[in-house]
């Protein structure tokens, strides 16, 4: 069994980022600049911002951050990111989810400038990487594939098992992992309602769980060989902890780790990669890469 290190490939990604980076500024460029929109004091959410600033410095990026209160009127969120759009300065920028209640996710989503757009929200981005488009693809998904490109782990003709229909990462991971240029699989996508969902799984050569389940893959659902990706990222409680709780995914790692060819542990495995994917995809966009 081999342990996918994605926080150790992101440093290595965020480093190669950096060097680029440094060298368009030699040639007199501008630093990549990417933007967060915050609202509320939501823990998850301050956590993953903070560590995206964290990233932007490791990369060599400029970061701006915005804060608003969960007060913030919808039309009020709308008009940032309208002088966001406008603004030449910012290459991207984010919006982090969730938003309170009473604001509208998807329309604040439409109303990003899909060329800003370095999370693949857009539906414009959504629906170019359904076709095999040049285009930003969400974070997860990619450092997913990115992952898998860089541990040489074989996925032409494989049969492939997603665990899980979300908007964020299993339907695009399901799309990415049929193309031709991406994962070249043969995909079946289970969910909630699948009713041969642990035959799928023990078929698979690769067992990708974005189901939001701690330790719902057991090794009774893994054949011996297989690669698990574990995208799940629950906080469970843990009196043992200094935080009160530990992350879980949603792999059960001690029972299954024994029958995998290579498995993603949680911390450590995809989460780190999405962040350094988010950095990725904004160097994309100051360099142009996909819209001019």
């Amino acid at each position: 069994m081999e342990l996918i290190d994605g926080k150790a490939t992101a440093a290595t990604i965020k480093a190669e980022i950096k060097a680029e980076v440094e060298q368009i500024v030699a040639q007199g460029g501008r630093r990549p600049h990417l933007a967060a929109i915050l609202v509320g004091h939501d823990g998850g959410s301050e956590t993953y911002v903070k560590n995206k600033v964290l990233a932007c410095e490791a990369c060599g990026f400029q970061s701006t951050l915005l804060r608003f209160e969960d007060d913030i009127t919808e039309e009020e969120l709308l008009a940032c990111v309208s002088q966001l759009n406008e603004n030449p300065e910012i290459d991207g920028f984010i919006v982090q989810l969730p938003l309170p209640r009473h604001i509208n996710e998807q329309h604040v989503i439409e109303a990003i400038d899909y060329r800003k757009d370095v999370d693949g929200f857009h539906p414009i981005n959504v629906g170019r990487m359904a076709i095999g488009l040049p285009c930003f693809i969400s974070a997860t998904p990619l450092g997913i594939l990115t992952l898998l490109q860089r541990y040489h782990i074989p996925t032409s003709g494989k049969k492939c098992v997603i665990l899980g229909r979300s908007n964020i990462v299993g339907k695009p991971m399901a799309q990415l992992m049929t193309q031709k240029q991406y994962g070249d699989a043969t995909v079946t996508v289970c969910h909630s309602r699948s009713q041969t969902l642990k035959e799928e799984c023990r078929e698979a050569d690769i067992v990708i769980a974005a189901i939001g389940q701690p330790g719902f893959v057991t090794a009774d659902m893994v054949k011996e060989g297989a690669t698990v990706i574990d995208v799940g990222t629950t906080r469970v409680p843990d009196a043992t902890r200094k935080t009160g709780f530990r992350l879980s995914g949603d792999v059960l790692f001690e029972e299954v780790a024994p029958k995998c060819s290579h498995i993603t542990p949680v911390p450590g495995g995809v989460g780190p990669m999405t962040i350094c994917m988010l950095m990725l995809n904004t160097l994309s966009a100051a360099k142009k890469e996909f819209y001019k």
